[in-house]
């Protein structure tokens, strides 16, 4: 397949119209965002559940100290209760995304209970930091309905490409081999951040340096979204 030409979105809406045509991106024609099509090697890192009071000051420090920037799903709950460690998200350059407000599987509840997680989530998150333009279901359970009340609000759905089941709460070796055995240039790596212990904070900074010694860059998800190439 040859290379055409590239999309850089100055509005998320313009990639997510395109991630609709693209093999691999999408799934069923749902508009979900997997992972993004590119020769760039660049990857995005996501951390959901958060923030933790112990676990995402934890990750932060990593990150400031990696001087590296990811992109936080943030359940409405927990921003609610923890606001300054969205605002130090915000700070810290990071960018925050909607996760919901409770951690409910929103493919299973009414059309009314999804709007209700999706505006009380919004609403948490904005006492902290920016409206989130950025949507990611929790436990990934979405379908047609789910994506469509994300959409109505603005948000673009996104998955991930590489889960190493870090909640799982495995080992910091395996967290990295596995991230690092199935990274690919516009890869979605999801991490977690809502519960403690997990061998997150350690396994993160071994990533990055991984990564950017494989020539990598670490981007956020709206960065990732305009290396989107159309193929012809």
């Amino acid at each position: 397949m040859k290379r055409g030409s590239f999309v850089f979105a100055g509005v998320i809406g313009i990639v997510f119209s395109a991630a609709v045509m693209v093999d691999g991106v999408v799934k069923d024609n749902d508009k979900a965002i997997r992972k993004v099509p590119t020769t760039h090697k660049v990857v995005a890192l996501t951390v959901d559940d958060g923030p933790h009071n112990m676990m995402t000051p934890q990750l932060l420090a990593v990150l400031k100290e990696k001087n590296a920037r990811v992109t936080f799903f943030v359940l409405g709950e927990h921003a609610a209760a923890h606001p300054e460690i969205v605002a130090q998200e915000v700070a810290d350059g990071h960018e925050v995304a909607s996760h919901a407000y409770n951690h409910r599987f929103l493919s299973k509840i009414s059309k009314e209970e999804m709007g209700e997680e999706l505006d009380k989530a919004e609403k948490a998150i904005m006492a902290a930091a920016p409206k989130p333009v950025l949507f990611r279901p929790p436990g990934g359970a979405y379908n047609d309905t789910v994506v469509a009340e994300a959409q109505l609000r603005g948000y673009t759905t996104v998955l991930w490409s590489v889960d190493p089941g870090d909640w799982r709460r495995p080992s910091v070796s395996s967290v990295v081999e596995n991230v690092m055995n199935h990274v690919k240039p516009g890869s979605i790596v999801l991490l977690h951040d809502g519960q403690y212990p997990l061998p997150t904070p350690e396994a993160l900074g071994i990533i990055i340096d991984k990564l950017r010694e494989q020539g990598y860059s670490i981007v956020t998800v709206s960065e990732l979204l305009q290396y989107y190439e159309v193929r012809n």
